[in-house]
């Protein structure tokens, strides 16, 4: 699994990027299967009839491209498509592909019905996505071998997999790129009911008591995403652990998120 890579902001207590501390704890929350899911209904409805269409054929997936803000759950619905279609998956990045021959070693070391996914693709420079042409469209990787007149091409025949592209940048994807996908999806901000239950699971799995009313300011302070509902929650219980306070009410949570300085918006 490639290393995510943080930014100058990844500190921020309510930044929708990426955090090494992030990644432990989605790893810990992250729902194994739609039923777990919370929100986003129409997508994953239709990556649901995607996979058993699919699966009815026997054959692979299209490849699929998910588009949307951080943080909303792109990376945990690549883990379920996967997981619901029975495959493997490797975890990749746009900036960790910085040459053609990074993404044919992780290609020629795929199964049949294994996926790619790859997070922040419209990072990937251009020689890794002319790269990546043949191998969605025939499932062949073309090697060069040699320089100038005497150079030769070399087709390498690859298993039949399935790329999942994730960007918070649709835009800067090139249009040939694009139409490569078969199915393209797009990650709306969540209703304050959702980012509630999500709280509350995670709450669960955590093992943190939590009033109600505490529990849904959590949730309107999130701005709508499930990663800083869940970092803000992390917070508050270190918060209501230090103070010895349990279950955890609404008292501490404004406390506590005054220390981080955030407002009754979620901002900073």
């Amino acid at each position: 699994m490639q290393k995510y890579v943080k930014n100058s902001n990844s500190a921020r207590p309510v930044a929708a990027q990426t955090t090494d501390d992030d990644i432990a704890l989605d790893l810990a929350l992250r729902p194994r299967g739609f039923e777990e899911y919370i929100g986003q209904d129409k997508t994953k409805q239709n990556l649901a009839i995607l996979i058993a269409a699919a699966k009815k054929r026997n054959e692979a997936l299209e490849h699929i491209l998910i588009h949307g803000p951080s943080g909303l759950g792109k990376t945990t619905l690549a883990y379920i498509i996967a997981r619901e279609f029975g495959a493997g998956i490797r975890i990749t990045s746009g900036t960790a592909l910085e040459k053609a021959g990074d993404v044919g070693s992780i290609l020629t070391g795929l199964s049949d019905g294994d996926f790619l996914f790859i997070d922040e693709v419209h990072r990937l420079n251009k020689s890794v996505e002319e790269t990546l042409y043949p191998a969605m469209e025939n499932y062949t990787l073309d090697i060069i071998i040699g320089k100038g007149a005497s150079a030769k091409t070399l087709q390498v025949k690859l298993p039949r997999f399935t790329l999942i592209a994730a960007t918070t940048r649709l835009s800067l994807l090139s249009n040939p790129f694009r139409t490569r996908f078969g199915a393209h999806y797009k990650l709306d901000f969540y209703a304050n009911a959702d980012i509630a239950e999500i709280v509350r699971r995670s709450a669960i799995m955590l093992d943190i008591k939590i009033e109600n009313e505490a529990l849904h300011l959590i949730a309107a302070s999130a701005r709508a995403t499930p990663r800083i509902a869940n970092r803000l929650l992390k917070r508050v219980r270190d918060y209501a652990q230090v103070y010895d306070i349990a279950p955890i009410n609404i008292e501490a949570v404004t406390k506590a998120l005054s220390l981080l300085g955030i407002d009754s918006l979620g901002l900073d």
